[in-house]
C-alpha cells in the first residue's frame, strides 16, 4: 500500500544529500531512505541528517535497500555521473543512461505505485529514458525540468527590475541545457507585461536585456562549476518544490520534464520541459500555452536536438 509519507533518494552525492536536506527541511515525509551504489556513504549521509531532526521534525531518515521502496510515494533519482567543467549535460548521456538501466529494473521489480522523479542529467533525455524503461504510466515519470532554470531567469529579472522575484512570471521551456529558451512574449510582473513594467522601471533597452538575461540563465551551471565543481543548492530547493506540489496534491504549474503524445504540433517520442499541472498523481495535465512564432520555432529545434539524441539510445 502506498505510504502518501514516504520518500526516496537513489544516489547520495551532492545533489542527492542537497535534495535529502531540503526534503527534511520542508516537513513533507515521515520517513526517507537513501540509496546510493556506495552503502557507506549512505550511511553516513542518513547519520549526518538525522543528528537535526530534534531541531525540525519527528522522523525517520535511514539508508535502505530497493526493498524499502515499494511502498514510496516519491523516488527521487539524482543518481549519475558529474558535469565537469566545459562539458554540456547532453555529453553525460551514455553514462547516465547506463546507470539508470542498473537502477529502475530494481525499482520495477518491486510493486512501486508512487511517482518517479528524475533529477540527473540530461534530464529530459533521462525523464523519456525512465519511462521507456520503466513502462511506467507517463504521468508517474516527470523530471525537475526547467523549474531550476525558470527560477533562476526570475530572480535575475527581479535584480534587473528591482521587484521581488516571486512577484515575476516567466517561464522557461525546451531542454533544460544548452537549446532552452525564455517565453517572453509570455513574461509579465503581476499581470502586467513585463516590457510595459520594464519602462515603468525605467529600463528601456529590451532586447539587449532579454538576451544579457538569457545567456546568464543558459549558462549559470556552467559558471557555478567553474567556481565550485558542481552545483546542488538550487536544485534541491527546486527538487523541494516539486515534491511539496506532489505530496500536498497542489496542481500547481511547473516547468517539470514530461513525456509529450503530440503537443504542440506533434511533438512526441520524447521528453521536454513544460509548463504541467502536478499533483499527487504526477503530471495531471501538459499545457500548451501560447508562444510566438519564433518561440514555438525554437521549440521544436530543442525537440529536433534531443529526439536526435534519443534515437541513437537503443531504448526499449
Amino acid at each position: 500500500m502506498l505510504n502518501h509519507r514516504k520518500a526516496a533518494v537513489i544516489g547520495c552525492g551532492f545533489v542527492g544529500s542537497a535534495c535529502a536536506f531540503s526534503l527534511i527541511q520542508r516537513g513533507l515525509f515521515s520517513e526517507l531512505v537513501l540509496i546510493d551504489a556506495n552503502q557507506d556513504k549512505a550511511e553516513g549521509e542518513a547519520m549526518d541528517l538525522s543528528h537535526g531532526l530534534p531541531y525540525i521534525a519527528a522522523m525517520d531518515v535511514y539508508a535502505g535497500t530497493y526493498d524499502d521502496l515499494s511502498d514510496c510515494a516519491l523516488i527521487v533519482i539524482t543518481a549519475g555521473a558529474n558535469q565537469k567543467p566545459g562539458q554540456t549535460r547532453l555529453e553525460l548521456i551514455g553514462q547516465n543512461v547506463s546507470i539508470l538501466n542498473s537502477i529502475i529494473p530494481q525499482i520495477t521489480a518491486r510493486p512501486f505505485e508512487g511517482i518517479l522523479l528524475i533529477v540527473s542529467n540530461p534530464v529530459d533525455v533521462l525523464t523519456y529514458a525512465a519511462f521507456r524503461i520503466s513502462g511506467y504510466p507517463a504521468h508517474r515519470v516527470m523530471g525537475s525540468g526547467t523549474v531550476l532554470d525558470s527560477a533562476r531567469l526570475r530572480y535575475l529579472l527581479g535584480e534587473h527590475l528591482n521587484v521581488d522575484s516571486r512577484s515575476i512570471h516567466a517561464v522557461i521551456v525546451g531542454e533544460h541545457g544548452d537549446s532552452e529558451l525564455a517565453v517572453w512574449s509570455g513574461a509579465n510582473v503581476s499581470g502586467v507585461p513585463l516590457d510595459d513594467f520594464c519602462e515603468m522601471r525605467g529600463r528601456t533597452e529590451h532586447q539587449e536585456a532579454r538576451e544579457k538575461i538569457y545567456e546568464d540563465v543558459r549558462d549559470s551551471a556552467y559558471e557555478i562549476i567553474k567556481r565550485k565543481g558542481a552545483t546542488y543548492y538550487g536544485i534541491a530547493m527546486a527538487v523541494a518544490r516539486i515534491a511539496e506540489c506532489i505530496m500536498k496534491d497542489e496542481r500547481a504549474i511547473l516547468p517539470v520534464s514530461v513525456v509529450l503524445g503530440g503537443q504542440y504540433d506533434g511533438l512526441r517520442d520524447l521528453a521536454l520541459s513544460i509548463p504541467s499541472i502536478v499533483g499527487r498523481r504526477g503530471v495531471e495535465q501538459i499545457l500548451e500555452i501560447p508562444l510566438a512564432d519564433n518561440e514555438r520555432e525554437a521549440l521544436h529545434a530543442s525537440a529536433d536536438q534531443l529526439r536526435g539524441v534519443i534515437e541513437e539510445l537503443n531504448l526499449p
